[in-house]
Formats: C-alpha cells, structure tokens, sequence
C-alpha cells in the first residue's frame, strides 16, 4: 500500500502553490469501476485516492459485506490483475463518524464510531474524513459547529492512538458536508459555504484538537469540506458556475499545508475540474457518476445482445430487483406516476441501482450478458459498436487484447473519469518537490 511514495502532503502543496493539480477521489466499492480508474490512474502515471465510506465499509461489514481490511485487500487484488502499482493508491476513509448509528443515542454512536475508526486505521487507511456532522437520536439533524469540532476530535485522538508507530495519518473536516451517496432530493438552490463559516469551521476544529491534547496533530489536517456550488439529484445537475468570484480561497491564507475537498462533483461539466482546482480543490470525488456509465454501458451491450441472440434486455432483471428489495431507492425518488418512478429507478443520477449490481442474480445476468457479446465479438463491427459507444471508445477497446465486453466497459467508465485528471504527472514523495522546486505545469483536460 503507497510503498512507492505517493504523497498527499505533496499533492496538496502543488494544489496550492500552482492550482494545477487535484487528487482525483473515486468513492467506489463496484470492482468494475475501480479496475477503470486503476488503470487509468497507471496509464497517466498518477497518484489515485480510493475512498470507503462509513456505510458501505465498517467493522461489522457496511452494506458492502466488507471491513476495512477486506476493502484494501479487494482494492489491491484488482490493481495486481489491471497491471496497476498499488504504491500510487491512496486509502481513505470517508464520512467516518456516526452517521450509520444515528438512530441510536449519540454517545453508543460515537462509541461505534470509535470502534469503525480503529479498524480502518488498523487495515491501512491513512487519509481520514472526520464527519460528526449529523446529530443522533434525539439531536438536531445538523449539530452546532462546536459539538461537531468537539466529537472529530475525539474520534483522532482514537486515530492517532491506534496508528501510534504506524503510517502518518491525515485528516479532512468539515461541517458544510453532503450526505453520503452524494445526491439530495429536493432541487432547492445551491448556496456556497460562506467564507466567514468556512474559517470558523477551521478555528473551532483548531481548539477542539487542543482541548482533547492533540494539537500537534492539527498540523496534520489537510483539507476542509466546503459547498462550492454543486450538487446533483435524481433528475437535475446543480452546475458550478467558473465566472463566480473565487470568495473562498482567501481563507486559506494563514493554513498553507491545507486546500478544500469537493464532494458530490459527478456530472459537472469537463471545464469545471480546473476550475475547482485552481480555487484551491485538492481533492475532486466522484462515485455515483462511474456506476451510472457502467449502467449505460452494461445497458448499451443489452441492447446489441438483443439484436444479436433475441435475449431479453437486463434491465428486466433489475427492475425486477429492486421492486422486490426497494429499501436501496425507496426513500430517494418520490415520482408519483409509476412509469416515471421506473425510469428515474434506472436512469437517475442518484444512481441507487449501484446497490444492485452485486446481487447474485445480477452478477449472473451480467456474466451471461458477457458471454454472449464476446462470443459474438467478431461480428461485432465498428458501425454496430457505433450506435451505442463514442468512436474513442471503441478504438480503445478493440487495441486491447482481453475481453471485448470488459474493454468497452471500462471504455465508457474512462470517458466518465477522465475529466479529473488535473495535471497527471506525478506526485511522489521521492527527490525534492520544496516550494519553488515543483515540476512544470501540464494541465491535462478532455
């Protein structure tokens, strides 16, 4: 794990010095998606962060199945068979507090919370999202920044304890912070953090970590979550708007050593990812966005699979899915006509079908999909490929010598990503990358 060298303390310093470089965050425990990004990640010699949520992975297996040991065994077993070098991942852990107990009474939550936070810094984790920002039961459900500041610091002080002699951790704040799973269903106006709460977001973080008796680990906090101005939902994208004034970076002023983190950047245009990092956004994360192209590609291939043996489409057998297991989409998509609720079930960007990909029935469904397209593959022209797949695409995965319905796949999760690629070479801790001394820009765009 990061056994060559890759750094974020050096990622963020070029973010701030230059503006030209974010860390492209995927949040993702689809293997499909993450052997993309993987090999992309290798194909631009750039350092990957890969991110496990509180829900999705904890200590008693998250809706995923896996701890946190078994979330870096899985990851580091797919980048061996992508060709991938596991020393350029970064492992983070996300929203890591209380959110998964929060219906249970605030101090049993953060006792499990605690209990999460060692497991993930026992497997290896060493980039560590601080989110106490819901309440339990009986609380607001936004609590006061102080009892937010105070409850994260708790949770490092367990971090630093547990890693004590191990690997540096780094921590991100925050209490501006989007929900996990990134999308909100009401379509109200987005309105950025305000610099003035940003910075008391910062100050009151700085003297809980005193008050616990770590502040020297405050020099260890890297990044802020903060609201730029986008958001996406089930049928809408909130688009960040690169002509709004840049009112936020000035409070980083006093904190060289930290930069902002964005979530919930899915389906923004390409142009806003320099942007964003040239306001200082040294971490961009994305999740939902690469399960939705893996749905569209998987889709795509149905469809030719149709034209091809007859076979009926596999959007079957995912509506079949989550009608009888609708606690994944239920409380997300609120249509009231039934034949809307179906199309925003398999086409929304909330995405809630990822959750059913790795049904048994699904995984067969898919397997037996891929079957059919490779057996087919030699009849598979360009024209045919063209009617579903963008002409780089295909290009891309025709050269390739494995699976021609893995490649496509992997294709269309690429064009997805590769947006987020800001200044790809690399970050490495390896020579000397002081202030004055980084490598020259190459900005990088699709």
């Amino acid at each position: 794990m990061n056994d060559s060298g890759y750094n974020l303390d050096k990622g963020i310093r070029r973010n701030r010095l230059q503006g030209d470089f974010s860390f492209v965050s995927v949040c993702s425990a689809h293997p499909d998606v993450i052997a993309a990004s993987l090999d992309l990640a290798e194909e631009l010699a750039s350092p990957i962060i890969v991110e496990a949520t509180s829900n999705q992975v904890n200590q008693f297996g998250g809706y995923t199945g896996m701890q946190p040991a078994d979330f870096i065994a899985f990851v580091t077993d797919i980048a061996a068979r992508s060709g991938c070098s596991t020393g350029r991942i970064l492992f983070g852990g996300d929203h890591l507090g209380p959110q998964a107990w929060r219906d249970r009474p605030s101090e049993k939550a953060m006792a499990m919370a605690e209990d999460m936070v060692r497991s993930y810094v026992r497997a290896g984790f060493t980039k560590i999202h601080l989110d106490c920002s819901e309440g339990c039961r009986g609380e607001a459900a936004q609590l006061p920044d102080e009892e937010v500041a105070t409850r994260a610091a708790r949770l490092a002080r367990v971090c630093e304890d547990e890693s004590a002699g191990g690997p540096t951790l780094s921590y991100v704040i925050g209490t501006e912070v989007p929900p996990p799973g990134g999308s909100r269903m009401e379509h109200a106006a987005i309105i950025p953090t305000d610099p003035a709460r940003a910075r008391r977001t910062i100050d009151v973080h700085r003297a809980a970590f005193e008050r616990e008796g770590i502040a020297e680990v405050w020099g260890r906090v890297r990044a802020l979550v903060v609201q730029p101005g986008l958001e996406f939902g089930p049928d809408h994208i909130d688009h960040f708007d690169c002509s709004a004034p840049d009112r936020l970076s000035a409070i980083l002023e006093d904190f060289p050593d930290m930069a902002f983190e964005a979530h919930s950047t899915d389906y923004q245009r390409a142009e806003v990812y320099p942007d964003l990092a040239a306001r200082h956004f040294a971490v961009l994360k994305v999740g939902p966005a690469l399960t939705y192209a893996y749905r569209e590609a998987i889709y795509a291939l149905s469809h030719l699979d149709g034209w091809l043996t007859g076979s009926p489409h596999i959007s079957q057998v995912m509506d079949g899915l989550m009608r009888a297991e609708p606690k994944f989409w239920a409380g997300h998509y609120r249509e009231a006509d039934d034949n809307a609720l179906r199309l925003m079930r398999h086409f929304g960007y909330a995405d809630r079908i990822r959750y059913y990909w790795a049904h048994p029935l699904a995984q067969k469904a898919v397997s037996e999909l891929g079957d059919r397209i490779d057996a087919a593959a030699s009849v598979l022209t360009r024209p045919a490929l063209s009617q579903y797949f963008a002409a780089d695409e295909i290009a891309w995965a025709l050269d390739r010598r494995s699976r021609l319905f893995s490649n496509l796949i992997h294709a269309h999760i690429r064009t997805a990503l590769r947006p987020y690629w800001i200044g790809s070479e690399q970050i490495s801790s390896q020579g000397n990358l002081g202030a004055g001394q980084l490598p020259a820009p190459k900005i990088q765009n699709s």
